[in-house]
């Protein structure tokens, strides 16, 4: 068969259709049984019972199509509308748990062009690329328009730094472990909740500074540090000031050349010993800082993700042992630049010359 683009059958498949359903008549009254019948005409035997009732109840015309469904009830335009509120999300139009359902669909379609559509009827989203899908999560503090302008403004101006003086982008972030393991799928029974069974004692926490590094024609790089927490009295729980200054230190030791530092907001970041720090070291660094609650834009974020995901489901008996499952996976990685270039590649951002 034939289909237009949309999803409807064009003029030739309608005739074609036509012409099998006559042919299944021919069969009826020659008194062949369904399976022949579906056989002989390549249809399912479900379609076959269906024209046989309808020509017993109709004759033949009950078998024939009724035809063409009509015009769509949504122009083009008005559907391109649609999707743009759509888009907007749910929480824009009064909503306020964020899922697009057929039946709030229904109703922004009514309130928009004041047309009644059964909630089956919504489905017409299917022919435009739309489709029933898990979401990702994302701040509703995040500030969208200074997200979209970071590619044209900071980090352009950042590669232009870079490239002038022939140094690396390095982007930074951070990330912490406690004793319980990030869930990962497994397989199960259809029908029983897979149970994965993990310590329920023990506390501490493993915190994670990591820097992903790019050059155009160098090979990606991953620098990072890693601090055990154990609850002891005066025992830092994270990264200070301090432990920044010494990791992009060291990243320019090993990278060699000068750095464009791309990290977020975080108040550790901004405090005023950095500050100094970064304008003593302006012949050789420079700073810029993410949008908040932007962590799509930090291929770092995705780094983490491969961590995690290795240490899923992990039954560690101690918190020596999470320390080792992480720098494992971290030395992994950095043998690994194609992870590396992968996690920028998540970012949508572009490393050219």
């Amino acid at each position: 068969m034939r289909y237009a683009q949309g999803g409807g059958l064009t003029d030739a498949g309608r005739a074609a259709r036509e012409r099998i359903r006559l042919q299944a008549v021919e069969r009826f009254e020659d008194g062949q049984k369904n399976g022949e019948i579906a056989a002989a005409l390549r249809v399912t035997e479900r379609s076959v019972e269906r024209w046989r009732r309808q020509w017993r109840e109709r004759g033949e015309a009950g078998v024939l199509s009724k035809g063409s469904p009509g015009r769509p009830r949504l122009s083009d335009a008005q559907i391109a509308r649609l999707e743009r509120e759509l888009e907007r999300g749910p929480l824009v139009h009064g909503w306020a748990d964020q899922r697009w359902t057929l039946a709030r669909i229904k109703t922004l379609i009514g309130r928009l062009f004041h047309v009644s559509y059964t909630v089956e009827g919504t489905w017409l989203l299917k022919r435009h690329g739309w489709s029933w899908q898990q979401p990702a999560r994302r701040a509703i503090e995040r500030d969208d328009a200074a997200v979209e302008g970071v590619e044209e403004g900071d980090l352009a101006a950042g590669k232009s730094t870079a490239a002038a003086c022939g140094g690396w982008i390095v982007f930074e972030d951070e990330a912490g472990q406690s004793m319980t393991p990030p869930r990962a799928r497994t397989w199960g029974r259809i029908g029983h909740t897979p149970v994965v069974r993990i310590r329920g004692r023990g506390s501490g926490r493993v915190s994670m500074a990591g820097m992903a590094c790019y050059k155009p024609g160098e090979r990606s790089r991953l620098i990072y540090a890693i601090r055990e927490y154990r609850g002891r009295k005066g025992e830092p729980k994270g990264f200070g000031w301090r432990d920044f200054r010494d990791l992009i230190v060291r990243a320019r030791i090993q990278l060699g050349r000068p750095i464009v530092l791309v990290w977020d907001n975080a108040r550790i970041h901004l405090v005023p010993p950095l500050k100094a720090f970064f304008e003593a070291s302006a012949d050789w660094l420079t700073v810029f800082q993410l949008p908040t609650y932007a962590p799509d834009l930090n291929p770092q974020e995705g780094v983490w993700s491969l961590v995690k995901r290795d240490i899923g489901n992990l039954a560690a008996a101690d918190l020596g042992q999470i320390n080792r499952a992480v720098k494992r996976k971290l030395k992994q990685i950095q043998y690994r630049p194609h992870l590396i270039d992968g996690c920028l590649a998540g970012t949508d951002l572009i490393m050219d010359g």
